[in-house]
């Protein structure tokens, strides 16, 4: 967890891959901890094609079988079935975009929201602009994107900077200092 607060999470992602792979691993988490999706991280990347959305999109009911059989990943049949229909809604929002990072990132207008948070207790599970993507994502054929995953896929990748105003990371970030 550390290693990922420190490298990764609330750093701006402007990768269509790594947007695919935390709104996947996002859905994923719903009712678990994050802590155990992070160590199922590897095994999603194996099963899931390296989170080439394309290449999801096409997985086949037989493929869908041998997931709901691998100890790796979290094997509810919703979820997975879920990550391919997400998979193939990706591809629309490509097309109708030009890429999916250009559609979340309008979200934020284009620029991180920076907030103040003095406290972990502080930080909403949801926000105004959670709730705009949760339906508009959901309208487009997306499944598991309810507000709070929405968010959390926000802060993971940098749509939002919640990181406490005394975090050393927040400063980084801010700065451009980071690394992704």
């Amino acid at each position: 967890m550390i290693a990922y607060h420190d490298a990764e999470w609330g750093v701006p992602v402007h990768d269509d891959r790594i947007h695919f792979e935390f709104l996947t691993l996002e859905g994923a988490q719903a009712g678990l901890s994050w802590e155990t999706i992070l160590k199922k991280r590897a095994s999603y990347r194996e099963a899931f094609a390296d989170f080439d959305p394309a290449r999801v999109a096409r997985f086949t009911s037989a493929r869908v079988k041998r997931l709901l059989e691998n100890p790796g990943i979290v094997r509810n049949r919703l979820k997975v079935a879920s990550t391919i229909q997400n998979a193939k809604a990706f591809g629309k929002v490509q097309k109708e975009f030009e890429s999916f990072d250009s559609y979340v990132w309008s979200f934020v207008g284009g620029t991180p929201r920076v907030n103040e948070w003095r406290a972990l207790k502080e930080i909403p599970p949801r926000t105004a602009e959670s709730d705009s993507m949760s339906r508009d994502l959901a309208k487009r054929g997306f499944k598991f994107v309810g507000s709070t995953i929405c968010y959390a896929f926000m802060q993971a990748v940098g749509l939002v900077n919640d990181h406490t105003v005394d975090c050393f990371r927040r400063a980084t970030i801010l700065d451009g200092s980071h690394r992704h």
